[in-house]
């Protein structure tokens, strides 16, 4: 395979979009994170600790999500600075390394995407029907 220097330059744009889609979850979560913990403070209730322990899972996922993808843009740096150096074999390596890590990255992003979705349904679960539970 040959690779350019501005082979890895392409993923740029989709690890800045990637990791700002992070951000913007991190925050909403720690926003939920912050109103469940209020309310509990008001009034203690099992479901509300329950929503908040799922939240610090999603936290810790998205916390790893995102180091995994700045890692990920740093070795995608890395390997555009070997390139330039001539050191394309190395290059090449740090850029696999790079592609490897985006990937986890995506992975633990699905991952959180299922936590969410089942809480989701469990918080939605107590407006079904009472034939239908």
């Amino acid at each position: 395979m040959e690779i350019s220097l501005s082979t890895p330059a392409l993923l740029f744009p989709a690890i800045s979009l990637l990791l700002l889609a992070y951000t913007n979850r991190f925050l909403t979560i720690a926003n939920l994170i912050r109103g469940l913990h209020s309310r509990y403070k008001e009034k203690p209730d099992a479901t509300i600790y329950g929503q908040i322990e799922n939240l610090r899972k999603r936290v810790n996922l998205t916390k790893n999500m995102q180091a995994l993808g700045i890692t990920s843009l740093f070795l995608c740096v890395l390997t555009m600075f070997l390139l330039y150096a001539g050191e394309v074999r190395a290059g090449e390596y740090v850029f696999g390394i790079s592609l490897l890590l985006l990937m986890a990255s995506l992975g633990l992003s699905i991952r959180e995407i299922q936590i969410s979705t089942k809480a989701l349904n469990i918080q939605l679960s107590d407006l079904e029907e009472p034939g239908k539970k």
